[in-house]
């Protein structure tokens, strides 16, 4: 009979996730070309707190290159381009403790154009003493191949993922990945949060909303194309590195039935299928039934052939999700065509985010249930506006309530008997949010010095959540007090 852990276990991985577009900076040094993200979230002078991850027009994408009098914050981002070695020394063995770190390799740094024949040196390089120094940290790195970095050159000419020749740029890309760090890195991640494409389609999939006829389409075949090309970057892993790790990755979790009617729990099965979607492609090696459904009641043509079926039963070695919030559907939603929307019932960040730590027990053992794969939590985190006190510090007591009620309910979820691998803080350090461009939108345990302008010192100040977390994750998770 298996024992039932009480806590975590032993070989439990502590980390910090960070998304490179959001916090390197240096968006043209050393040969590096420009990504979505380097265009695509920008802030307004006039209207700072826009949302910018709408869908995006050829025009937008121009003007956004020709207009000198708009904010890029995601183009210096925190600097950490020049300053990993202080950040990483924060985080580490000699600093909070943590056992592994999390980042993207920024696509356009390694191929700037996305087509091109060959890599960018250094590009390569940088990322080789990047590794190193993670390493030397004492942290196993767990790398994202593409996280809203694609080149913006795949975009402009080639429509991004919803041309099947980007399938043959990414596999170059993933395959060039592999053959130089595998030595360094056994868990990838090929894309983050696949499952993202009603929200930050275009920082996701790259297609210009006027270069299709029908753009809901168009991401779908988009997304389809970019899993076929995932499994071909398995597949190429399992046979050249099998002490390598691949791993998929969804924006979590399931919504809640708004009621118990039938046509509410019913609607919101639906919905919560097509969010399953990817993860039943890439862990069961198949496209389901209800996705077919799916694709005919909307009058979806997706073109995909019965080599690429067969490529796709090359499946992940592990599941990993990010969890923020829950949401709530029903009918309604389902008629209109509605996302799902935040249950009043639990309080919220100032951004709308629901705070809801049961949840994250929820969808843990709803995904162990349904893949029975090795789960890694890739991101968990909350943005607040942090003020500094009269003592130029810190004090963030709701960033430790925070994580304490989340880590009480993944011991919980253990003891469920899900098979939960390592936890990733969102991020320890502040960087730029993805969302909506802020850095006054802070996640982190240490602060940067840093306005939403970009004025500031980018001096990095330890909040009172440094000194908790670093207790919490080497105590293991018992010390949460």
């Amino acid at each position: 009979m298996k024992k039932v852990l009480k806590t975590f276990p032993d070989n439990f991985l502590w980390g910090g996730a960070f998304a490179a577009n959001q916090m390197e900076g240096a968006y043209q040094e050393d040969n590096k070309g420009l990504c979505l993200a380097d265009i695509n979230e920008f802030v307004d002078n006039v209207a700072l707190d826009q949302k910018c991850n709408t869908e995006i027009t050829t025009d937008d994408i121009y003007h956004a290159l020709e207009d000198d009098n708009k904010i890029f914050p995601k183009r210096h981002g925190t600097d950490f381009y020049h300053r990993y070695k202080e950040d990483l020394a924060l985080l580490g063995k000699n600093g909070m403790g943590l056992n592994t770190y999390r980042t993207s390799v920024n696509w356009a740094r390694i191929f700037p154009n996305g087509d091109d024949q060959i890599p960018n040196e250094a590009g390569l390089r940088f990322y080789d003493d990047l590794f190193d120094e993670i390493i030397k940290n004492g942290m196993m790195p767990m790398i994202t191949m593409s996280h809203y970095e694609m080149p913006l050159h795949l975009a402009l000419d080639y429509n991004g993922w919803y041309n099947k020749k980007t399938i043959g740029f990414f596999y170059q890309y993933g395959k060039t990945l592999l053959d130089h760090y595998h030595n360094k890195v056994k868990h990838w991640i090929l894309v983050n949060q696949i499952n993202l494409i009603r929200h930050e389609s275009f920082n996701h999939l790259g297609i210009p909303e006027d270069k299709v006829d029908n753009l809901e389409e168009a991401k779908m075949q988009g997304v389809i194309n970019e899993m076929i090309a995932c499994a071909m970057i398995t597949k190429y892993a399992h046979e050249n590195y099998p002490d390598v790790q691949i791993g998929m990755m969804l924006c979590g979790g399931p919504a809640y039935a708004a009621s118990c009617e039938p046509k509410d729990v019913l609607a919101t099965l639906k919905r919560n299928q097509m969010e399953y979607f990817y993860g039943d492609v890439l862990l069961r090696g198949e496209i389901p039934g209800y996705a077919y459904r799916y694709f005919d009641d909307h009058h979806f043509h997706i073109d995909i052939c019965d080599e690429e079926l067969e490529v796709l039963k090359n499946t992940s070695d592990f599941f990993s999700f990010s969890y923020y919030y829950t949401r709530v559907y029903d009918d309604e939603c389902l008629q209109n065509n509605q996302d799902a929307y935040r249950n009043k019932n639990l309080p919220a960040n100032p951004w709308g985010w629901s705070v809801d730590p049961i949840g994250l027990r929820v969808v843990l053992n709803e995904y162990y249930d349904r893949y029975q794969k090795p789960i890694y939590i890739t991101e968990n985190g909350i943005g607040l506006k942090d003020e500094k006190g009269m003592d130029g510090k810190i004090h963030d007591d709701y960033r430790i309530d925070y994580y304490r009620q989340h880590i009480l309910q993944m011991k919980e979820a253990i003891q469920d008997g899900v098979d939960l691998k390592g936890y990733y803080f969102w991020a320890p350090i502040d960087i730029v949010s993805c969302s909506s461009s802020e850095m006054s939108k802070r996640y982190g345990f240490v602060y940067v010095d840093l306005d939403d302008y970009g004025n500031g010192s980018y001096e990095r100040i330890k909040k009172d959540s440094y000194e908790w977390v670093e207790k919490a994750v080497r105590s293991n998770g018992v010390d949460l007090d």
